[in-house]
């Protein structure tokens, strides 16, 4: 029988100052992503004392309380008991408040959080027939073959039409014009004409074709622009026109200035995005992967990584593969071996029941958030064990050249989808990353005397609040 979310959901929105202080909400993963319109009205101290709530961060603008594998669960609980308007449609109200670079995480955030369970299961489902492939169990001729991996790489095909309906919901433009602009991009006679190399012109000005299959930038730019643009026609006409005149107009108007301007620029961008992000990892590969590996605990933990999504996309478009994600891959294996290292040192039934949970978690479904904020940051070290492992099997990864054809979490669902070149040293890296965080986490990084110090810490802080009250 399903859970009843809906005291944890009036709870939770009570605590963030209400529904009326709610903008907008949308969750990733793990993670309910509020916009809110006054931070201070937010309780987070007792919000993280909620049963079901695991931390509370506030980054990218937001503030984001940590679930865990039952967020969507918790998401539509908040629809359905308290009316909070659930997607990323946003009031102006804030739009000054927030500097460029939390802007821009909200923004990616609000974009590519829809896709990416979608994402995850299109990339395990590659994974599996690359195995089933190297097996020799199906071959690529065979119908079955052909039919699953239509439905593995069709969304990763056809991407720019999706993003487009993400897009234009985070910028507030009609969804189906903007899709019907990406799909332009991808229709088969223009990609045709770009891999024959075909010369087109339009009204005499040459178009610089590009592939636009499972492209990120052009169309994302397109639909923010698409949204301007309906703005302005909106204002313009009268009620009568406005509803046949606005598409026609922006269809006619914003697809040739993709082609014309917007796709060529962009595809430019993403060329020297993806050429800058590889000339960096090759100028020295182990360190990269060191440093990348190292860092990402803490960008995870922040909830940034979101903003590097374009780029993992980007990777993929211009080289097939991407091997950022990769390389950074190994910290899930890190913190799942260093929440494992507590699970098999605490003698506290209530600590061993949620390390054990969130170890698992973490390497069978790549979900890291329950053991970072549940267990390995609480106790600080357990969590830098983590993020030394990570860098460690960062730099093997990046060594190797290890990469994957689609955006997959690592995990041991999702290990096929590495095979290919360097997949022997991301596997020997990913054993490193588990074993060596739980041995030295066992050894070195934990004791029950910290549960007695974080109690004690607890209760000193909420002394401090009830003096503070009075």
């Amino acid at each position: 029988m399903a859970k009843n979310y809906d005291n944890l959901a009036k709870s939770i929105v009570e605590h963030v100052g209400g529904r009326d202080n709610v903008e907008s909400l949308i969750h990733c993963a793990t993670r309910l992503r509020f916009k809110l319109k006054d931070k201070s009205k937010v309780q987070k101290s007792r919000l993280g004392q909620l049963e079901g709530v695991i931390t509370v961060i506030e980054s990218g603008g937001q503030t984001q309380v940590v679930i865990g594998n039952h967020v969507g669960e918790v998401y539509e609980a908040i629809g359905k008991a308290t009316g909070v308007k659930l997607g990323s449609e946003e009031s102006g109200n804030s739009a000054g408040k927030s500097n460029i670079f939390n802007m821009f995480i909200d923004t990616v955030a609000g974009i590519f959080t829809p896709l990416l369970r979608a994402m995850c299961g299109a990339g395990m489902l590659k994974g599996i027939l690359i195995l089933c492939t190297t097996m020799g169990w199906l071959t690529d001729s065979m119908g079955t073959y052909k039919v699953l991996y239509a439905a593995a790489d069709g969304l990763f095909m056809f991407l720019p039409i999706i993003l487009a309906y993400t897009a234009a919901s985070k910028f507030k433009a009609d969804k189906f014009v903007a899709a019907a602009i990406a799909a332009a991009l991808v229709y088969p006679s223009m990609t045709a004409a770009y891999s024959a190399g075909e010369a087109l012109t339009f009204i005499g000005i040459p178009v610089v074709l590009a592939n636009y299959t499972s492209s990120v930038i052009p169309i994302i730019i397109s639909v923010y622009v698409l949204s301007k643009l309906e703005n302005f026609f909106r204002k313009i006409f009268p009620d009568v026109l406005k509803n046949f005149l606005t598409p026609l107009l922006c269809l006619i108007i914003m697809t040739p200035a993709t082609f014309l301007v917007i796709g060529p620029i962009a595809d430019t961008f993403g060329k020297v995005l993806a050429s800058g992000y590889t000339g960096f990892v090759a100028l020295n590969p182990t360190l990269a992967g060191l440093l990348l590996g190292t860092l990402w605990p803490l960008i995870v933990m922040f909830g940034l990584h979101y903003g590097f999504v374009p780029i993992v996309f980007n990777n993929i478009a211009q080289y097939g593969r991407d091997t950022l994600f990769t390389i950074t891959g190994p910290n899930n294996m890190a913190q799942a071996g260093a929440v494992l290292g507590v699970f098999l040192k605490t003698k506290n039934r209530e600590l061993k029941a949620l390390s054990g949970s969130a170890a698992l978690s973490a390497v069978v479904a790549g979900i890291t958030e329950p053991a970072i904020y549940g267990v390995t940051l609480k106790y600080k070290r357990p969590f830098f064990i983590g993020a030394v492992f990570s860098g460690i099997a960062g730099a093997i990864v990046a060594t190797a050249g290890t990469g994957a054809s689609a955006l997959v979490g690592t995990s041991l669902l999702t290990m096929t989808a590495y095979m290919g070149k360097g997949f022997a040293a991301f596997v020997i890296a990913c054993l490193i990353a588990y074993f060596g965080s739980a041995i030295v986490t066992y050894f070195f990084g934990f004791n029950d005397n910290m549960i007695l110090s974080e109690e004690t810490a607890k209760k000193d802080t909420t002394g401090n609040e009830m003096e503070v009250q009075k």
